[in-house]
């Protein structure tokens, strides 16, 4: 699918598993009323927020000077560094499915000239092939069913550029010596039912078959929990 050359992208439908599994926290407009703070946020990540989101952002580089694009819009103020990292030549897309999240995101920023924030479902973008030069995906796999999971890992490869890259930030089984391996099994099985694929696999289990030879480096963080991955495409 490709963005139509007047720039308004076709109406989707909010997926039915997001409206089932995760109505309480992005699809219901109460959601953003409780979750969009910044301390909760950081609370969530057990005090890792400002951490994971600016090593997300170091690989995009100190200044962004091409098409950046964000697949979905996050809680916090990671959107608002990103933005802050563009160049004069620099653009920022934003995807989300749901309008909720949309408007939020708009009334964080306000008007920005170099970003666009579009209603899009992240295992179907409305991109063309390699349309991107960086592509960012920040605690999104992790609340997916597993043939969603594929489908938006292929797509943020198929519209990121030949040697371009995609970040990953989410979940990762932590080690044994840490406590979160046992503290975070029943949080996430009541809360996030899809999370538990991400901490038993890998990303890169994930990817396209074309795409098993390119460039991936993995790091984790406090203790095993949280993963950054790279891919350059």
């Amino acid at each position: 699918m490709v963005v139509h050359g007047s720039g308004v992208c076709a109406p989707v439908a909010v997926p039915e598993y997001l409206e089932k599994t995760y109505w309480w926290a992005y699809t219901h407009p109460n959601a953003v009323r409780v979750f969009e703070r910044q301390w909760l946020v950081n609370l969530i990540l057990w005090g890792n927020f400002s951490r994971l989101r600016d090593l997300a952002l170091e690989e995009m580089g100190p200044v962004i000077t091409g098409q950046a694009l964000q697949v979905a819009c996050v809680y916090g103020d990671f959107t608002q560094h990103m933005v802050r990292r563009l160049g004069p030549q620099g653009h920022l897309n934003v995807i989300d499915v749901a309008p909720v999240q949309i408007k939020n995101l708009h009334d964080k920023l306000g008007k920005q000239r170099q970003v666009s924030i579009l209603q899009q479902d992240s295992s179907a973008l409305q991109f063309a092939n390699d349309s991107h030069d960086s592509v960012i995906v920040f605690f999104l796999l992790h609340e997916m069913p597993v043939d969603v999971r594929r489908k938006t890992i292929a797509e943020a490869l198929r519209v990121t550029k030949p040697g371009g890259k995609v970040v990953f930030v989410d979940y990762h089984k932590p080690k044994l010596s840490s406590p979160f391996r046992y503290i975070m099994v029943p949080i996430l099985k009541t809360l996030e039912p899809f999370a538990m694929d991400l901490w038993n696999g890998q990303i890169a289990d994930w990817l396209p078959a074309d795409c098993k030879t390119l460039q991936i480096e993995k790091q984790t963080y406090f203790g095993g929990l949280y993963q950054k991955v790279v891919i350059i495409r």
